[in-house]
C-alpha cells in the first residue's frame, strides 16, 4: 500500500478550521487507499507566543527549558488534528516526537536527528490509522525533549518519509509551489513545476522561505521525492526530486538574502593556518559564515572578507578581535547595510557566459557590486541594501523568470522511488545508524592541476567594471571557473579568477588591457594552482566542514589562497605544488563521511 507523508505549517494549522481543512486533505489520501502519517507544526504565533512568555520570566532562560515549553505548541496541535480526524468518522493517533522513537543529541533549541524508530508508527498504519506526528521535536539519550530549530517541522516530515520508505512527502504551506524567486517580494515570480535537490539546497539556504535547508538535505540523501503544496487549494504544486529536464534553462531561481553584514580583516599574515585560526573560534559558536574571500597576498599580508546574518554580527567580531591580539592584522570594515542577490542554477554548469549576463545587467542598473562569489551552480553578489531589490528584478528579468510556462506533473508516480532507489536508502540509513542520520556525507574530494590564476589588484569599484571584464574575457574565448571580488577597507576591489592554463596568455592581455584603462594597481597572476574541492550533503549546516577542511590543510604546511562556498560543495586554490598532498590530507580528514 502507497505511504504518503503530509506535513502542514503553522500558518495551515492556524485555527480549527484550518485544521479540519487539513485533517480532510489527510482523510482524502486516506480514501484513495493510502497509509497516511501527518506532521503537523504549532498552530500560528503560537511558538512567538510561548518565546515572549519565557522572556517574561527570565532574560535567558535555559536552554534545556527552552525546548520542554516549545514543544508543547505541536503537542497541542496534534491532539487537535486527531481529534478533527476521528470527527470525521477515521481513526487518528497523535504521538509526540518521543512516543515516535525519534532520538536527537543533547543540543538543546537546534538539535540534530540521529536516529528514527519506525516499529510504532508502522504497526498504527497497518491498523488502518493515520497517524498526527509532533513536528520539530524528538528525545536525547536522557530522556529529555529537544527541539530541531529553525524549519524543524519540515526536517521531521521528510526524515520520517526517509526511514518509512514513503511514496512520497507533502509539504502543505501558504503558497501553492516553488516559485522563480519569493512571489511576495516580487509579484513576477512564477511557479515552477520541479526543481531539483542542489538547486533548492541553495535557494533554501538564501532564504527562499518556502523550506529549510536540513529538510533538503534528507530529501537529497535519502531520495526522497518532495512535493511542495497549497493548504488552501488542490492546485498540483511544485516537485523537489533528484534530477529534472530545466537545465537548458541557465538559471532556475534568484534569491535574496536582505540581513547580511561584510567584515573585512585587514594585513593578516599570509601563512598556513591563518584562515583556519580566524574562522575556527567563530564556528565553536555556531555562526554561520556565509561568503569567504581571500584576496592575493601583498608583502606577505593578505585581506580577508566574509559575510554573515546581521544579528550574529557581534558575537563574530568578539570571537576574531580576540584571534587578532595573537594573530595581528585589524578589522578593517564592516557593514551592516548589504544584501546578497544570487542566481541559481543547474545550467550554470553547461553554459558560458551566466556571469557576464548578471554583471552586465546589473552594471546597466547602476547596481554595484561589492562582493562576487561563484560555485557550479550559484552566482552570488553582495550590494548595498537600498538597491537589492532593484538587483533582484533585474536579475530575474534578464535570465526571463516572469516568463516560464509551469507545467504540472506532479503526481505521486512521476516522483515514486523505484525499488531500487528504496535499496540504496536503506543503505545509507544502516550505514548511518552509528554517526546519525543528519551525520555529514561526503561524495567525493577531487583535484583540478588544470588551471591558473589571475588577480587585478585595487581595481576602482564601481559598476560595470566587473561586466566589461568577463564579456571581455569571453570574446577572447577564454573560459572562466572561479570568480571572486574582495572589497577592501580603502573602496577598491580585487577581482580575482581562474582560467585553463593553456589560456592563460590570452586571459591576461584582457586583463592588463582593463588594468590599464580602469587605473587598477596591476595584474598579478599564478600559472600553477590546484584546486581542491569537497563535494556533498550538509556542507552548510555542519559549520565544521570548512574549518576542518582550513586545518588539515594547515597541519600539512599547505597555504589557502583561495576560498570559495556552497552549499554542496567547499572549494579551495592552493599552490600547484602541494595539490596531491593537499588531496591525501583532505581524504584522511574526511574518511569518516566520505561515501
Amino acid at each position: 500500500m502507497p505511504l504518503i507523508v503530509q506535513k502542514f505549517g503553522g500558518t495551515s494549522v492556524a485555527d480549527p478550521q484550518k485544521i479540519l481543512a487539513a485533517a480532510r486533505k489527510a482523510v482524502r489520501a486516506h480514501q484513495q487507499g493510502n497509509q497516511v502519517v501527518v506532521v503537523v507544526s504549532a498552530m500560528g504565533k503560537n511558538t512567538d507566543r510561548l518565546i515572549e512568555l519565557a522572556k517574561q520570566i527570565s532574560a535567558k532562560p535555559a536552554a534545556r527549558e527552552m525546548d520542554m515549553l516549545l514543544s508543547t505548541g505541536e503537542q497541542v496541535t496534534i491532539a487537535l488534528m486527531a481529534m478533527a480526524v476521528d470527527s470525521m468518522g477515521y481513526d487518528a493517533v497523535s504521538l509526540t516526537g518521543g512516543q515516535i522513537g525519534i532520538k536527537t543529541d543533547s543540543s538543546h533549541t537546534k538539535a540534530r536527528i540521529h536516529s528514527i524508530a519506525t516499529e510504532r508508527i508502522k504497526g498504527l498504519l497497518d491498523e488502518g490509522k493515520i497517524v498526527i506526528a509532533a513536528g520539530f521535536q524528538g528525545i536525547d539519550d536522557d530522556l529529555n525533549i529537544t527541539t530541531l530549530g529553525r524549519g524543524g517541522s519540515d526536517t521531521t516530515a521528510v526524515s520520517l518519509a526517509a526511514v518509512l520508505g514513503a511514496d512520497q512527502c507533502e509539504i502543505y504551506t501558504d503558497v501553492d509551489g516553488i516559485y522563480t524567486t519569493d512571489p511576495r517580494k516580487l509579484p513576477d515570480a512564477k511557479r515552477v513545476s520541479q526543481v531539483c535537490y542542489d538547486e533548492m539546497l541553495e535557494l533554501a539556504s538564501l532564504g527562499a522561505g518556502v523550506m529549510h535547508s536540513r529538510s533538503i538535505e534528507f530529501g537529497k540523501k535519502f531520495n526522497v521525492p518532495i512535493h511542495v503544496r497549497s493548504s488552501m487549494s488542490d492546485q498540483p504544486g511544485s516537485l523537489i526530486v533528484d534530477a529534472t529536464d530545466a537545465s537548458e534553462r541557465p538559471v532556475s531561481g534568484v534569491a535574496l538574502t536582505r540581513d547580511e553584514a561584510l567584515v573585512t580583516i585587514v594585513a593578516v599574515p599570509d601563512v598556513p593556518g591563518t584562515i583556519h585560526k580566524l574562522f575556527a573560534p567563530i564556528a565553536e559558536k555556531k555562526i554561520t559564515v556565509d561568503m569567504i574571500v581571500q584576496n592575493v597576498s601583498s608583502d606577505g599580508k593578505t585581506d580577508i572578507s566574509f559575510t554573515l546574518p546581521t544579528e550574529e554580527l557581534s558575537d563574530a567580531i568578539s570571537a576574531i578581535e580576540e584571534v587578532l591580539r595573537t594573530l595581528g592584522g585589524r578589522v578593517g570594515l564592516t557593514d551592516e547595510s548589504v544584501s546578497k542577490v544570487s542566481a541559481v542554477g543547474l545550467g550554470m554548469a553547461e553554459q558560458a557566459g551566466v556571469a557576464n549576463r548578471m554583471f552586465r545587467t546589473l552594471a546597466d542598473a547602476g547596481v554595484n557590486l561589492q562582493i562576487i562569489t561563484t560555485s557550479e551552480i550559484k552566482i552570488s553578489v553582495l550590494v548595498k541594501r537600498d538597491i537589492a531589490m532593484e538587483a533582484l528584478r533585474t536579475i530575474h528579468s534578464e535570465f526571463s523568470l516572469d516568463q516560464v510556462q509551469y507545467t504540472p506533473n506532479t503526481s505521486v508516480a512521476a516522483a515514486s522511488r523505484s525499488t531500487q532507489d528504496a535499496e540504496k536508502v536503506l543503505d545509507v540509513i544502516n550505514r548511518l545508524q552509528q554517526s546519525g542520520m543528519e551525520a555529514l556525507m561526503i561524495d567525493s574530494i577531487s583535484l583540478d592541476q588544470t588551471q591558473a590564476r589571475i588577480t587585478l589588484q585595487k581595481i576602482p569599484n564601481q559598476p560595470g567594471l566587473a561586466a566589461g571584464l568577463f564579456e571581455r574575457i569571453a570574446a577572447a574565448g577564454v573560459f572562466v571557473d572561479m570568480i571572486i571580488q574582495s572589497y577592501g577597507s580603502d573602496q577598491n576591489a580585487d577581482i580575482t579568477f581562474t582560467v585553463k592554463r593553456d589560456q592563460l596568455a590570452a586571459a591576461l592581455k584582457v586583463a592588463q588591457a582593463v588594468c590599464d584603462e580602469s587605473g587598477c594597481a596591476g595584474v598579478d597572476h599564478k600559472e600553477e594552482i590546484a584546486k581542491l574541492s569537497v563535494t556533498g550533503i550538509g556542507l552548510r549546516s555542519h559549520t565544521g566542514v570548512a574549518i576542518a577542511l582550513f586545518e588539515a590543510l594547515a597541519s600539512a604546511g599547505i597555504n589557502v589562497e583561495m576560498v570559495n562556498t556552497s552549499e554542496v560543495q567547499v572549494n579551495v586554490v592552493i599552490d600547484g605544488s602541494a595539490g596531491e598532498s593537499g588531496l591525501a590530507k583532505l581524504k584522511e580528514a574526511f574518511a569518516d563521511s566520505l561515501k
